[in-house]
């Protein structure tokens, strides 16, 4: 099978972005500390639930994190 530089340069980047991806969100799971239930509950009575929150306070950093 003959694959031009063009495509195959295409399935590298794609590769190498999903491969970068992966371990970042990896990152994230190891940078964020584990918080127990009676932590969390303490932080819920101390801040309130984020669903009382409003909603035009937060950023929707979604495509951030996934790209």
């Amino acid at each position: 099978m003959v694959v031009n530089e063009k495509v195959f340069r295409k399935i590298i980047r794609e590769s190498i972005r999903d491969a970068l991806r992966e371990e970042r969100l990896n990152l994230y799971e190891i940078l964020i500390p584990y918080v127990s239930k009676k932590e969390l509950k303490e932080i819920e009575e101390r801040y309130g639930a984020p669903s009382n929150y409003d909603e035009r306070e937060f950023k929707d950093m979604t495509d951030w994190v996934m790209n």
